[in-house]
């Protein structure tokens, strides 16, 4: 008899692989019944990830959006599944364990069958947790290996984890190739010692479109005994998403597994339905190169969802590193040629730094120290001048063990910094908060709401919880709609004036203040001057005196207000991005002479 495959659709991870939304609740209600009547999945992914802090950006409680879309499926015994990032669960940074529990107890009351659970460095001891309170919820435990390519990620290296996963309780596995750079053949080889050595062990393969590799790597898999495929539906499949369910049922259909059937009615229903939600606004946070495969992906290894921001940091640079290549009488470079330098420095420094998995959030550190390597050197200064605080804590091991060893010279970095490599178990770092976060709630006089799921996400949560209750989240988005229609020449009704913001020429500036200091954003955000000022504002002053190593400024980011601390003693010659302005990481914001 033929063997079954079942599919699970990944309706948040294609909007989250997209842009910077996604539907709101009115929109995933409205989808859900289509859903099901395509009568081809045993799973849905609802939530995780960014899935609670796009409905508090948008001033909208995710505890409602949560229930009401997975309810739908609950009623048909469609199974829904959300991603977790372990010891950093839906957010960028540790979280505390008992907040972990917390958070399992609430999203299985609300209608989650399934926890898919993946450590960004596959350390086992940051699933542990994940695992253990997922089945004392009683949740399916999922636990999702990030799936890379170098000469220590082997089979041995993935069935060491998996070991230990199982210990704990695990009861699912799912290869989480997130840049869709695992090999075909090698992502079958360890299914197949999986399934030989767990045969009761579920497993499931999770593959981005990417460079190309991830449709033939769901054929081998699901020869090697993988039982579910994750799948995309267009408008969203291909390119940096995943692939189309149509595709990939015809494919192992005609290869002799048995699948089922696609309702192309309600597929071409569900299709307009999300063309729709993007035509009313999400569109307008979804770039045209997101539609792109790029065999350029192969190298890098770099997540799929990462170019435009990538590419916005080196525009962001361009006009810097020319005029610094012009002073030393070099030719100046094209964005394209900057890319592909950037490219070979994320090869380079990859390794360096011990073969970190290129997902969420060491993706983004691999590649910021790469880019700012690219920089330093370009300007004909060493690598290594600069590494972030982020980075720095995983080069010190805070958030897990590295899979391989640093480089001599980054080891040699940490000692002439004075620093220590941290030994313990990274959750130990991070003492249990709910009691603290119990009382401020008491405090404001808000209720810990059904199965405390208020209280999950004001621990989870807190900067973006506390802007939804004041309203300024819902007044900020909307505000933010408005100048993207208004750029899109759609008609819009102004509610508060729009100011326009100069346009600053980075190389005019360095050349006035050659001895000036950069200063630069540290994430992605929104710059914040001044707390106290709501509208578009030209504060700072220039000329304002700041102290090296005193903030200066904050992004605000989804997670909450990073501090922007001054490079150097002096004073503000110029200030490139005013209040509310945003900004993508390490971008200019200011000089300081």
């Amino acid at each position: 008899m033929a063997k079954e495959i079942k599919f699970s659709l990944l309706y948040r991870d294609m909007w989250q692989s997209s842009g910077k939304y996604v539907p709101r609740v009115d929109m995933l209600k409205e989808i859900a019944p289509v859903i099901i009547d395509m009568g081809c999945f045993d799973r849905v992914e609802t939530n995780g990830g960014a899935f609670e802090q796009v409905n508090l950006l948008f001033g909208e409680n995710p505890n409602k959006a949560v229930r009401e879309w997975t309810a739908p499926f609950n009623k048909v015994g469609i199974k829904t599944h959300m991603l977790e990032r372990g010891l950093n669960a839906l957010r960028m940074f540790p979280v505390p364990d008992d907040v972990r529990a917390l958070m399992a107890k609430v999203k299985k009351a609300q209608g989650t069958d399934i926890m898919r659970s993946f450590c960004g460095l596959n350390d086992h001891r940051n699933l542990k947790g994940s695992v253990i309170h997922a089945k004392a919820a009683g949740m399916i435990a999922q636990v999702a290996l990030s799936i890379t390519y170098s000469p220590i990620h082997t089979v041995e290296y993935y069935m060491d984890v998996v070991d230990k996963v199982v210990e704990y309780g695990a009861d699912e596995i799912c290869l989480k190739d997130m840049a869709g750079i695992g090999r075909p053949a090698f992502l079958g080889r360890l299914v197949h010692a999986i399934k030989t050595k767990y045969p009761h062990i579920i497993v499931q393969y999770h593959g981005h479109s990417g460079p190309g590799f991830s449709v033939a790597s769901m054929l081998e898999v699901a020869r090697a005994g993988a039982e579910y495929i994750d799948v995309a539906m267009e408008p969203l499949s291909w390119g940096k998403i995943h692939p189309d369910v149509i595709t990939i049922q015809a494919m192992l259909r005609d290869a002799g597994f048995l699948v089922k059937d696609i309702n192309m009615n309600a597929y071409m229903e569900a299709r307009s339905l999300t063309q729709k939600f993007i035509d009313e606004f999400l569109g307008y946070w979804i770039a045209p190169s997101n539609k792109e495969m790029s065999s350029l992906l192969v190298g890098c290894g770099l997540p799929g969802g990462m170019m435009g921001s990538m590419m916005a940091d080196l525009k962001g640079f361009q006009g810097a590193i020319n005029a610094s290549l012009r002073n030393q009488g070099k030719p100046e470079l094209a964005l394209n040629d900057l890319a592909v330098m950037l490219f070979q420095e994320v090869e380079y420094v990859w390794p360096k730094l011990g073969y970190p998995p290129l997902v969420t959030p060491f993706s983004q550190y691999v590649k910021n120290t790469a880019l700012m390597n690219l920089l330093h050197m370009l300007k004909g200064e060493p690598r290594w001048k600069t590494i972030d605080k982020d980075t720095m804590n995983m080069i010190l091991g805070k958030m897990g063990k590295l899979p391989g060893p640093l480089a001599p010279e980054i080891v040699q970095i940490v000692k002439d910094k004075g620093l220590e490599f941290y030994e313990g178990v990274p959750q130990d770092a991070f003492p249990d908060e709910l009691p603290k976060y119990i009382k401020m709630m008491e405090e404001e006089g808000w209720e810990r709401g059904q199965d405390d799921e208020e209280l999950f996400e004001f621990a989870m949560h807190e900067t973006q919880y506390r802007d939804y209750k004041s309203g300024i989240a819902k007044q900020r988005f909307e505000k933010e709609l408005e100048s993207l229609k208004a750029k899109a020449g759609a008609p819009i009704v102004v509610t508060r004036p729009v100011v326009e913001m100069p346009k600053f020429d980075i190389e005019k500036i360095v050349a006035k203040y050659p001895e000036a200091k950069p200063v630069h954003a540290p994430v992605k955000g929104e710059v914040i001057w001044q707390f106290d000022v709501i509208d578009t504002s030209t504060a700072p002053v220039e000329g304002t005196e700041v102290k090296e190593g005193e903030p200066i400024c904050y992004v605000q980011t989804f997670y909450g207000n990073e501090e922007i601390f001054a490079p150097a003693t002096g004073k503000l010659v110029a200030v490139c991005a005013k209040q509310g302005q945003k900004v993508v990481k390490d971008e200019i914001i200011a000089f300081i002479q």
